[in-house]
């Protein structure tokens, strides 16, 4: 076999992990709790409350902030998949560092490009969904530019254009969100090079680390404590 047992057992946790922090944040009954899902509620206020401003300077530096933000992130991903193809020019190297370790870690050539081929889809995902979200953060900046400015008295069309921009920030962060995960869990997969079982524990720390944020972090507190029943014009 190319790869034990445990290689594979510790790849299936990998996927496991992914799909399941997957589902817990978007699909299951507990998004409501998380940290994204708070900031999706600021993202349609937002838009909202952008109607009642008769300059939209703050909306447009906003806005010009999350696209610089996202565009750093998807040239960091194409940074990323250039020393994927790296890894799999300097294999031999690799093999030559890994004999001369204190430690015994076992691999062959055939493994070592697999799994650097495996970091490489990743990193290849990820800029797919910043390159998406960036378009996405584009549109929703078009959609700004549309809504009509009627400060004192909005009108229904205009709040219908703030909706649907809001809910085309609320897409956008969310394949942003999509992208940073696909870094996080780079890390873990990372651990793979090390062995099976730095791989599993790895994955574990990565998995630990962001439900943490979104369920028990300080910024979770702070975010849900400003949107708590009672609290004045809290999102829907």
């Amino acid at each position: 076999m190319l790869f034990l047992p445990l290689d594979l057992a510790a790849l299936a946790w990998f996927v496991f992990s992914w799909l399941i922090y997957n589902w817990l944040l978007e699909f299951s009954r507990w998004k409501k709790h998380t940290l994204s899902h708070a900031m999706d509620a600021y993202r349609r206020e937002w838009m909202l409350s952008m109607l009642g401003r008769p300059l939209r300077m703050i909306d447009a530096q906003i806005m010009s902030g999350l696209q610089q933000g996202t565009s750093f992130f998807a040239s960091t991903s194409l940074l990323a998949l250039g020393a994927c193809f790296g890894l799999l020019n300097a294999t031999d190297l690799a093999l030559e560092v890994y004999a001369d370790l204190p430690i015994s870690i076992e691999t062959t050539r055939q493994q070592w490009e697999i799994k650097a081929l495996g970091l490489m889809l990743i990193a290849a995902y990820a800029f797919f969904k910043f390159g998406w979200s960036y378009r996405l953060f584009n549109y929703c900046s078009i959609m700004v530019g549309a809504v009509p400015n009627d400060e004192k008295a909005p009108s229904e069309q205009a709040r219908e254009m703030a909706r649907r921009a809001g809910e085309l920030n609320v897409l956008a962060g969310r394949h942003f969100s999509r992208g940073q995960r696909a870094f996080f869990f780079s890390v873990g997969f990372l651990c793979w090079f090390a062995g099976p079982i730095p791989f599993i524990a790895g994955t574990t720390c990565v998995l630990a680390v962001l439900l943490r944020r979104q369920f028990l972090s300080h910024a979770h507190d702070a975010v849900t404590a400003a949107i708590a029943p009672g609290a004045p014009r809290a999102p829907s």
